[in-house]
């Protein structure tokens, strides 16, 4: 117990030691914001993830001119921190308990933010949003508000989502040309794919090592075949899909629908026409298998063909990648699952002081500092128009890509300009087209509310059974019927309270 305490201590002392030096656990930081006379103005603390993107040479999180145009436009000095990205809602809950002076916490996490708000660990935003806000209140859409409000109150600014969808359908036709195939369309021709794909050397190099369907763990990439049984299903939550029945919202995981989706995937895992490897396949393993040509046939993210369809291309000239309609089930059903329009949450601690300094900062990167900074400052030379269209330097683009390290938290809808700049990252790689299709295939989420109550206290077990149990019934490790078990468990582990909650909000949202 005693060592137990001790380790407890030395985390907490680390994180803190981290937002005192700027320190963020993985790499180092200037320890102070290059902005100027620090100290002659206030400072707050923020803590984001960091995923990934490079700094230049000479800078950090802290010290670049994106940071630095932030903290002069507004005359605060904004102290970024990253925390190591393994465990990041962990080390999240250590800073929320530990006393460290934090303004402002970003997180994607859901269950997360409500249980915050049931501790009362969150403060209050409209009064602040009010005062010194009004770029921000406007540059966000009532639906998104509506998302982060709870009895009335503000608790985060939404980080809104202008792309409502994820995964479209992508095929080799080289590989189709190959094999005298047609582009498929419906969930049979989809299969007769697969099955050739897997059984005929669509390459013609003379060795069996294609697979029929990439798919990854958790079922990611599989959204567009539960979308053919009319299934709104994104695997990574058990909670946040939800669709109307007889006037009443019923989470999308139990429905019958969804037990018919699991049988045909199941039987495609049978006759071996999924990738054997599938529920190992994180997103990376997915990409270098796109990559490589062992698959020719996968759900793809709209942004695929600036990854790992272009790096395949880039290595065999002879590939040729087109989009598919998605796959048409028997009952002529056919989308795939809508996204959130709230990609992530900006909270204020209750300890925090700075909520007007926090606020402030978003009301300028929502409003006049958004384009400079989604398109670059101007002595870097990103972006132009010529003729009254976007023209971006893409080598300069990705030479200042951190830039979008304020993007992912201060991100207001502005779906003109973003679609805008789709375009100026490349006609050839057809983002804008990928977004479009797969905007006019969704299958719409019913419920645009809060997370509830017990989705923050049961969300993450009901995820983590629903992930077992269909990953299982797919690998045949359970007999289908699995699937009524899992129901009756949905529902006595927390799903039959979140699904009170979800209807009593919405009966409340629509009155």
């Amino acid at each position: 117990m005693k060592l137990r305490n001790m380790l407890s201590l030395l985390v907490t002392s680390a994180i803190a030691a981290g937002l005192l030096s700027g320190c963020g656990g993985e790499k180092e930081s200037s320890g102070s914001p290059d902005s100027g006379e620090v100290g002659k103005r206030p400072t707050i603390n923020i803590v984001q993830p960091n995923f990934g993107r490079k700094f230049l040479d000479g800078m950090n999180e802290n010290n670049n001119p994106y940071q630095k145009y932030v903290n002069d436009s507004v005359n605060i000095d904004v102290h970024v921190v990253y925390p190591p990205s393994d465990g990041y809602q962990d080390k999240l809950n250590v800073m929320m308990s530990s006393g460290d002076d934090i303004d402002l916490i970003f997180t994607q996490d859901a269950s997360w933010f409500i249980n915050m708000v049931n501790q009362k660990a969150l403060q209050p935003l409209n009064d602040v949003i009010e005062e010194s806000g009004p770029d921000l209140k406007k540059s966000v859409p009532q639906e998104a508000w509506d998302s982060v409000t709870v009895d009335g109150n503000i608790y985060a600014v939404p980080a809104v989502n202008y792309i409502l969808g994820n995964d479209l359908m992508y095929v080799r036709k080289d590989w189709l040309d190959n094999l005298g195939l047609q582009p498929p369309k419906t969930l049979d021709e989809y299969v007769n794919v697969m099955r050739q794909f897997a059984q005929n050397d669509p390459d013609g190099n003379g060795k069996d090592d294609t697979v029929g369907l990439l798919m990854g763990e958790n079922l990611i990439r599989s959204a567009p075949f539960f979308g053919s049984f009319g299934v709104p299903f994104n695997g990574t939550s058990a909670v946040n899909q939800w669709v109307m029945r007889d006037g009443k919202l019923v989470n999308a995981t139990i429905l019958p629908e969804t037990k018919e989706a699991l049988q045909f995937l199941a039987n495609l895992y049978k006759e071996q026409l999924i990738d054997p490897e599938w529920a190992l396949n994180k997103n990376n393993n997915i990409e270098e298998k796109v990559a490589s040509g062992k698959a020719g046939l996968f759900s793809a993210t709209w942004f695929d063909t600036r990854g790992p369809i272009l790096t395949n291309k880039t290595n065999d000239p002879k590939a040729e990648w087109i989009p598919l309609d998605y796959p048409v089930g028997q009952d002529g059903k056919s989308g795939v699952v809508a996204s959130s329009m709230v990609m992530g949450y900006s909270i204020v601690p209750a300890k925090s002081k700075k909520a007007n300094e926090v606020i402030k900062m978003f009301n300028f990167a929502n409003g006049e500092g958004h384009e400079p900074i989604k398109l670059g400052l101007p002595e870097h030379n990103i972006s132009k128009r010529e003729n009254g269209k976007l023209v971006m330097d893409f080598e300069e683009h990705n030479k200042h890509v951190y830039r979008n390290n304020i993007l992912d938290y201060a991100a207001p809808w502005d779906q003109e300009l973003d679609y805008q700049r789709l375009d100026a990252l490349g006609p050839e790689f057809k983002l804008k087209d990928n977004v479009m299709r797969i905007s006019s295939n969704l299958i719409k989420n019913e419920y645009s509310g809060p997370p509830t109550p017990s989705m923050g206290k049961n969300g993450v077990q009901l995820t983590k059974l629903m992930q077992e149990t269909f990953t299982k019934i797919i690998m045949g490790t359970v007999p289908i019927e699995a699937f009524d078990q899992y129901v009756l468990q949905w529902q006595s582990q927390g799903g039959e309270s979140i699904t009170a909650e979800v209807n009593e909000n919405y009966a409340k949202m629509n009155k």
